[in-house]
């Protein structure tokens, strides 16, 4: 049996939760694919580790884009699988995001507020201005942190958590994140990436109560490494 640690970058660990890198391209949980989930892999990991006979109890908090890179919380026993699914109900899990777009927005800051109506059939989020049938409310606020010569690094706080939104709002006022083909962006990443991490998360921990905030380092690569 082949060791899965090189493949889990684990952020934070211990009877309740675990925190973890995603690597663009990896699926959070199984899907049509059949490719195999992060899920799987950090059961794996915690089965080697820990000499689990058995099955191995591990709940997915929360999910990414596989293009998508960063911060993911899973939870390791089903009392904190409850407890965080009701704080991101509450919306008291807090994320930051980073994201790499095309050329420089006019302004340093500002808020989004759209409106998104998702399309099953192609996956894609489509903006609207005002409410549409089947549409729900997006907000966002981004910063400008580093422009670098035909891109700009944005920090991003999300207000909603929708189907693709930041890919989505983003593109929509002319700023498409670099690799995103689907969402405007000219030409792809060569590994099928896009530019768009998780940088960060923050909130209570749900059994000890003490408070958790975890940075994700971002993907070693020439863009993302011009950005820290």
């Amino acid at each position: 049996m082949h060791s899965t640690k090189e493949n889990l970058q684990v952020l934070f660990e211990d009877n309740h939760i675990m925190i973890v890198n995603k690597r663009s391209g990896d699926i959070t949980q199984g899907d049509k694919t059949r490719d195999k989930p992060l899920s799987d892999v950090a059961k794996e990991y915690i089965k080697e580790k820990y000499n689990k006979a058995g099955n191995v109890f591990l709940g997915v908090v929360h999910r990414l884009d596989r293009p998508t890179s960063g911060v993911i919380i899973f939870a390791r026993t089903s009392k904190a699988l409850e407890r965080l699914n009701k704080m991101l109900r509450d919306k008291v899990i807090y994320k930051t995001y980073w994201a790499v777009v095309k050329e420089h927005p006019k302004k340093e800051k500002d808020t989004l507020i759209n409106f998104l109506k998702k399309n099953p059939k192609n996956n894609k989020s489509s903006v609207y201005s005002k409410e549409i049938e089947g549409s729900k409310k997006a907000i966002l606020h981004y910063k400008i942190l580093k422009k670098l010569n035909n891109y700009s690094l944005l920090e991003i706080d999300l207000e909603t958590g929708r189907h693709h939104q930041i890919r989505a709002q983003l593109s929509a006022i002319g700023f498409p994140i670099k690799g995103d083909l689907k969402y405007g962006f000219n030409r792809s990443n060569k590994d099928g990436s896009i530019h768009l991490h998780a940088r960060k998360i923050e909130f209570t921990h749900p059994v000890s109560k003490e408070n958790i905030l975890i940075t994700a380092p971002t993907p070693n690569e020439v863009i993302w490494n011009a950005c820290n």
